[in-house]
């Protein structure tokens, strides 16, 4: 029928990492139920182009170039997003980077120090200045982008792994913390995703970290891991959206500090 309102309508959404292509996606369908977005990545460039992307739908949609590592930065953003779309109902915390493969003791301490930044740090940040809204108001709805490396310590990825148990931690303690104002906090653990750039350099990086886990060779790489999947393929950047919608429904009303594996079964 036409005039019912879509599920999200009224509702306003901040999407980090919104550039990548797990952030357009969730804010796609974000912006397909209504939601207004709040679109942050450090990127200006793609930033423009992913709004480019989202103006078929009849929502607002702002962009905000934002580095997630810079505290006072996120802080000074989202009192723009506030004081410009109203209020936040929803955060999709998903701002992060994969890091260098290597055995640990090979691995760059520079660069563990920027996944931690970004990922651990960063989340925090965003998580923190949101949250302070939404206590607020007694109301919202996180999610946390995490991985099934937080849950089984991938090989050659000590600190994307490391990052990633620490999000599925810090999505548990948020939950508790802000379980008395009505906020849930939960979080989502996707696998091995495809096709695109991060499937190609992972497979790539694994192959030349040169381990007993996988081959040298790219395309070796590719069979070994799809062929750990149970359901014998790799998961479509698509089929995480609804995963994330729901978890910000009603639907999902009496769930919080849960970590939903996006697996094929992993």
């Amino acid at each position: 029928m036409s005039g019912v309102p879509l599920p999200f309508s009224g509702k306003v959404a901040v999407v980090t990492g919104a550039a990548g292509n797990i952030g357009l996606a969730v804010a796609t369908r974000l912006a397909s139920q209504g939601a207004d977005l709040a679109l942050l990545d450090v990127d200006a460039a793609k930033l423009e182009q992913a709004r480019a992307t989202l103006l078929e739908h009849d929502v607002r949609i702002n962009i905000y170039t934002c580095d997630v590592t810079n505290d006072e930065q996120v802080r000074q953003t989202v009192e723009t997003v506030v004081a410009e779309l109203g209020q936040i109902d929803f955060l999709f915390n998903n701002a992060g980077y994969q890091g260098a493969f290597a055995p640990i003791q090979d691995y760059p301490a520079a660069d563990f120090a920027r996944v931690m930044q970004i990922n651990v740090c960063g989340a925090f940040h965003v998580l923190r200045h949101v949250a302070r809204h939404m206590v607020a108001r007694k109301s919202g709805g996180i999610v946390n982008t995490a991985s099934m490396a937080g849950v089984q310590g991938p090989p050659n990825m000590a600190a994307y792994g490391a990052s990633k148990f620490a999000i599925i931690g810090l999505t548990e303690v948020a939950a508790k913390d802000l379980a008395p104002y009505n906020i849930r906090v939960n979080a989502i653990s996707p696998a091995f995703m495809g096709p695109g750039v991060m499937w190609e350099r992972q497979v790539e990086l694994q192959a030349k970290a040169g381990s007993q886990y996988f081959s040298t060779d790219p395309k070796e790489v590719a069979q070994q891991m799809i062929g750990s999947i149970p359901m014998r393929r790799y998961g479509n950047i698509n089929e995480i959206p609804g995963v994330v919608t729901f978890l910000f429904s009603d639907d999902s009303s009496y769930m919080t500090g849960v970590n939903l594996p996006i697996s094929g079964g992993i």
